[in-house]
């Protein structure tokens, strides 16, 4: 997609965005948004552009490290129900608790009869959730091998890009097939009527950005909350020419 059309779309959506913050704050609503999918497949991407124009107040991303020893004899989900919506927010997860199914299970982090209880309560769990009145929307970023490998290598050269990848992105890349059967496994266990996946495809990182955020907003009935009135700026009274000449002022220096 051409970057002109690919801003012009994404400004427009920043619209929308912004009317929908103001109405998740107006009406108390209560939205959590979980992102998974392979490493590289664009997670952090179409996060940054979903909260690039709103306030990180209400919409807050959640990227969880590595659990501690006292996180890992707690229950399972416990560590990322203490990061969930209260009214008038929108919380995004970038991973959650679908690590189990997926990096947790392919790595050995844990045992099979682990990933059968995660099967078994996570629907329950997001029953749980939903009816308590969150709106749980659920996405996975479906990226192909080829353009997976790419984005890794360019990690690898790029030096801006470097902090992305980690070592279990390396360990993983060999893995492919284990987690294509993770995923679909997850699927069949998770992708229910009250919390469903939603599947977008991130060969192109412009595309998969317009199209997650057009599909989040059409899945919330938002409406348009209008300002009070119109901002002005008041009259500013006389500036005068007084700025404390005699402080010395530390500028830094201008190199560009």
């Amino acid at each position: 997609m051409p970057r002109k059309q690919y801003e012009a779309e994404l400004k427009r959506l920043h619209v929308e965005l912004v009317k929908l913050q103001r109405w998740v704050v107006q009406e108390g609503i209560k939205v959590c948004v979980v992102f998974e999918g392979r490493d590289g497949a664009g997670k952090g991407g179409v996060i940054k552009a979903l909260t690039d124009r709103t306030s990180p107040r209400i919409f807050r991303t959640v990227a969880l490290p590595t659990p501690t020893e006292r996180e890992k004899s707690q229950m399972y989900v416990q560590r990322y129900i203490g990061h969930f919506p209260a009214g008038g927010e929108v919380v995004i997860f970038d991973r959650s608790w679908y690590n189990r199914a997926g990096v947790e299970r392919v790595m050995g982090f844990c045992s099979d009869k682990e990933v059968e209880k995660f099967f078994a309560f996570t629907p329950l769990f997001e029953r749980a959730v939903v009816e308590s009145g969150i709106i749980l929307l659920k996405y996975w970023l479906e990226v192909s091998p080829q353009e997976q490998e790419r984005r890794l290598e360019d990690r690898i050269r790029d030096g801006r890009k470097t902090w992305k990848l980690s070592p279990m992105d390396i360990k993983s890349f060999t893995r492919w097939d284990d987690y294509t059967r993770a995923r679909d496994e997850m699927f069949m266990a998770t992708d229910t009527s009250w919390a469903p996946w939603h599947i977008a495809r991130s060969e192109d990182k412009r595309r998969v950005r317009l199209n997650v955020i057009q599909h989040l907003l059409d899945q919330i009935p938002y409406e348009d909350v209008p300002e009070e009135s119109e901002a002005k700026l008041p009259k500013r009274g006389r500036i005068g020419t007084d700025q404390s000449p005699d402080y010395p002022f530390r500028y830094i220096a201008q190199r560009y």
